[in-house]
């Protein structure tokens, strides 16, 4: 059995749909299970008009709400035919969803705010019509699919808009909604990233990352052989191929190579997509939908380990600096500290400490003020911003001081706020001015791969 990930460009309009019912038909024999994210760009445009029909623009609204619709009506089309039964079943599903958007938009507009639940009511639809849409769609295709809610099977907690997943339930659900249609033989197609509360069946969504997560879910519920992503690109690069031209594929890479790959840049992948298949040794491939027969990336335990795997980097950080007295001989500073940040939810990257101060990056800005008022009952506190992170990665780079010499060369005057080895001596991180990442990144992959930018 295999759970079978397909992204917004795989599904994004009728070509793109046939094309993974042909990915899907070739992997029959190994019993696939199918997550799809919206069509490409959909969720943006829901969570857009939701915004704008609370702050009183509905009309503004109305007309997204009516572009999408006439958008998902003409790929389900071209996908089903405009007089045949299945198209026009497939219609009026389409019309009543979007009449229970525009009916949300209205609500929405009359109240003049949006909460988080509501937000995921609305955010929710892009997953619910794209997976009736490609269940409908492989069936025409020869793929015996059926169509499975996704808010029946991946259970949430009450956290809208980045629910966490309970995993012990998700796995119940699983084996209740999905196994079944494995075992009759056909193909089970559900969306990702939405959800539902365990208490009460709320609908929810899991966030950045979350219809990867679903798979990746799913595929750790029922002890998958494997859990295929497929998007637009060949793999896990050795860097960005938008910032380093001659970035090749990655054929193999570790777990812990790619949560680091992930979490500092690499776009491929979000980190926590991958966490419950670590946790079991499920192997995670990265393929292109667009390419088939491409080789693409595994990600298992069993990856070579190098000196260094691949160079990622990412602007838009922001640096926060406490300084307290208090920490000296303080053995429970630092737990005060991040209990601050765990109140907001705010997740951090790097950390450096001295024996009164802690300097640490976080990519979500949007609650700074809040997180300020109460960061400064510990300490002075400093912020800034516009700065940037390279992270060198590589399984084997603490084995050798060699490549983090080598690494440390190409910095040459480029300021440095941070520098760090993680713990387990895999990544050596770099926090720098956001202008001078591509520029570090260049460099970087011209000393250990080749390549210059474009």
């Amino acid at each position: 059995m295999i759970v079978c990930k397909f992204g917004g460009t795989s599904v994004g309009d009728a070509t793109a749909i046939r094309r993974t019912a042909g990915i899907v038909r070739s992997r029959l024999d190994r019993q696939p299970i199918v997550v799809v994210s919206a069509l490409g760009g959909t969720t943006n445009v829901l969570i857009a008009l939701a915004e704008q029909a609370a702050k009183g623009h509905l009309i503004g609204a109305m007309r997204a709400v009516q572009n999408l619709r006439e958008r998902h009506l003409r790929e389900a089309e071209a996908l089903l035919g405009a007089d045949t039964a299945d198209g026009v079943d497939m219609a009026d599903d389409l019309g009543g969803m979007f009449d229970d958007i525009a009916s949300l938009a209205e609500a929405l507009s009359v109240l003049g705010h949006m909460t988080p639940r509501s937000l995921d009511a609305v955010a929710s639809f892009g997953e619910q019509i794209s997976s009736l849409m490609c269940a409908a769609a492989f069936r025409k295709e020869g793929v015996p699919a059926e169509h499975v809610d996704g808010r029946k099977v991946m259970l949430t907690d009450d956290q809208f808009t980045r629910a966490e997943p309970q995993t012990d339930a998700i796995a119940e659900a699983a084996r209740e909604q999905l196994l079944p249609i494995v075992k009759r033989g056909a193909v089970p197609i559900m969306g990702g990233y939405i959800g539902s509360t365990l208490k009460g069946g709320i609908t929810t969504t899991l966030g950045r990352g979350g219809s990867d997560y679903s798979a990746s879910l799913v595929g750790a519920a029922l002890k998958a052989d494997a859990i295929e992503i497929w998007t637009d690109v060949d793999g896990m690069l050795t860097a960005d191929p938008r910032v380093v031209q001659g970035a090749r594929t990655i054929e193999a890479v570790g777990f812990e190579e790619a949560s680091e790959l992930a979490s500092f840049g690499a776009k491929v992948l979000h980190p926590y997509t991958i966490a419950p298949a670590v946790r079991i040794g499920i192997p995670v491939y990265v393929l292109n939908s667009h390419n088939p027969s491409g080789q693409g990336t595994v990600i298992t335990h069993d990856a070579p380990r190098r000196p260094v795997t691949a160079i990622a980097g990412k602007s838009k950080v922001t640096l926060v600096k406490v300084r307290s007295p208090r920490m000296l001989l303080n053995e429970g500073f630092m737990r005060e500290l991040f209990a601050v940040f765990e109140k907001h939810r705010i997740s951090v990257d790097v950390v450096a400490t001295s024996e009164v101060s802690v300097s640490v990056t976080i990519d979500d800005a949007s609650r700074m003020e809040e997180l300020m008022g109460e960061l400064r009952q510990l300490g002075d506190v400093a912020i800034e911003s516009d700065r940037g992170i390279v992270a060198v990665v590589g399984a084997g780079m603490s084995e050798s001081s060699d490549s983090m010499s080598r690494a440390l060369k190409c910095i040459g005057a480029i300021r440095l706020h941070m520098l760090s080895l993680s713990a387990t001596g895999i990544n050596l991180t770099m926090v720098l001015d956001a202008d001078e990442v591509n520029p570090l990144m260049q460099r970087l992959h011209g000393e250990f791969f080749g390549g210059k930018a474009p």
